[in-house]
């Protein structure tokens, strides 16, 4: 089982991108992305560049949301994208050929298209309403096991995950989850990331 944490640029400044980075890697997380909403190119790439290390030193793989060339600029592993940001094959040429592709997805459906269309991975949410992503109804967790009989591919359920629910994500057949405001205002990151990994190995 795996943790997918999102360095948010909603949650994180960017004073704070390598303290918050350096938590997380160290912490145990399996994937890291950057997601910077409303900030330039140049920006996201400045950012990217003091994020990457970070990951690399610590064996993780980093990941771009949206912006392929950024993504290529700082040999990212992969990208991210949501359900209008463009062909996935076109993307993964324009990031570099990164090795991970993956595509937010709302519902089984999307899932499915996402798989054919050669995704390495999905996001499967927003579970429960958040703020990371205003405006999106929550699709709860009916179709969780559904999902994951569905597709080959990994699975990470998203969507207000935190702490409190993550026993019922996985009970409802999540088996990797990402999880992005409640661990990023952690008070200590790297115990957050320990409880959950043992909520998801099922040892607490």
């Amino acid at each position: 089982m795996k943790i997918y944490a999102i360095l948010d640029l909603g949650y994180v400044s960017v004073k704070n991108i390598i303290g918050v980075a350096t938590e997380l890697c160290a912490g145990g997380v399996d994937l890291l992305q950057l997601r910077a909403k409303n900030h330039t190119d140049d920006e996201i790439l400045q950012m990217a560049k003091i994020a990457r290390p970070i990951c690399t030193k610590h064996g993780i793989p980093f990941i771009v949301n949206d912006y392929p060339h950024v993504a290529a600029m700082v040999n990212a592993d992969g990208i991210h994208l949501g359900q209008d940001d463009g062909d996935l094959a076109n993307s993964r040429r324009d990031a570099g050929n990164c090795s991970l592709v993956g595509r937010s997805t709302h519902s089984i459906e999307q899932a499915e298209k996402a798989q054919a269309e050669g995704a390495d991975y999905i996001g499967f949410g927003p579970l429960h309403a958040t703020a990371t992503k205003p405006g999106r109804p929550a699709i709860g967790l009916q179709d969780i096991a559904e999902v994951y009989r569905r597709v080959s591919i990994p699975v990470y359920c998203i969507g207000g995950i935190n702490l409190q629910n993550l026993a019922a994500v996985t009970a409802a057949g999540a088996e990797n989850a990402v999880i992005v405001s409640d661990l990023l205002q952690s008070h200590d990151i790297p115990s957050y990331i320990q409880r959950a990994r043992n909520i998801l190995a099922g040892t607490n």
